[in-house]
């Protein structure tokens, strides 16, 4: 739950998100209690060699975040200070990506279609405050645009608006008195793996980094439980 600020630093939380971070210091270092779990999610990663033996490495946790929100903005289960992602990370080779985003989304189809939400697409792209390189953040946003192309589905771009590592697909769902909550996400990440120098062996014996997706299917599982509740008005 706590991190050192080294994490962080590598991660770019520490430039690009610190005012939305809980801090706390320990013998005169600082730390982080964590915002989002893919800092975490590397050193998993990096505790051991990999081999595009193992691709697509998918590691998912129920994992517990905190981030510092403003009293102003916080709403019952909704928008909450500390809450629980679904969250899971894909490691695996650029090939790979269309057919892992591909399916997620359909995942995703699913879960909801149980829970007899209807939903919107939105794609969101580079924003201002942004780790990575130009080139690394247009094939990531192309790869993203190629899938929605070839599901044939529509979406809302909203240009800037992406996570400060990557563009993302996010799912936007509708309750019973048609207001719409984001919930599911996908995100593609070139940045993040370059920064903690994610590698591994490719079938030539090569050093390669991989590519990395960020999601989630429910979200925050606490505002997943409030639409819910509100869609069905409590009749569960």
């Amino acid at each position: 739950q706590i991190m050192d600020k080294k994490l962080w630093q590598i991660s770019g939380h520490w430039e690009k998100y610190k005012d939305n971070i809980f801090l706390t210091k320990y013998e005169d270092r600082d730390f982080a209690v964590k915002p989002m779990n893919c800092p975490g999610g590397m050193l998993v990663y990096k505790s051991k060699p990999r081999s595009y033996k193992e691709f697509p490495l998918k590691v998912a946790e129920l994992g517990i975040v905190h981030r510092h929100e403003l009293s102003g903005v916080l709403a019952g289960l909704f928008r909450v200070i500390k809450f629980t992602q679904d969250d899971a990370h894909i490691y695996c080779k650029e090939e790979q990506l269309e057919k892992e985003i591909s399916n997620i989304m359909e995942l995703i189809h699913k879960v909801y279609k149980k829970f007899n939400f209807s939903y919107h697409i939105e794609l969101s792209t580079k924003p201002e405050k942004r780790i990575g390189s130009d080139a690394m953040w247009e094939k990531a946003e192309k790869i993203l645009k190629t899938v929605l192309k070839k599901k044939k589905i529509e979406y809302k771009l909203n240009k800037g608006e992406g996570a400060f590592y990557g563009p993302k697909i996010d799912f936007h769902i509708k309750d019973s008195l048609r207001r719409t909550w984001q919930c599911a996400t996908i995100q593609l990440d070139f940045a993040m793996p370059e920064r903690f120098g994610l590698e591994y062996t490719d079938e030539n014996n090569k050093v390669k980094m991989p590519a990395m997706v960020h999601r989630t299917v429910l979200g925050s599982l606490e505002r997943f439980i409030g639409v819910l509740l509100e869609h069905t008005s409590g009749n569960l």
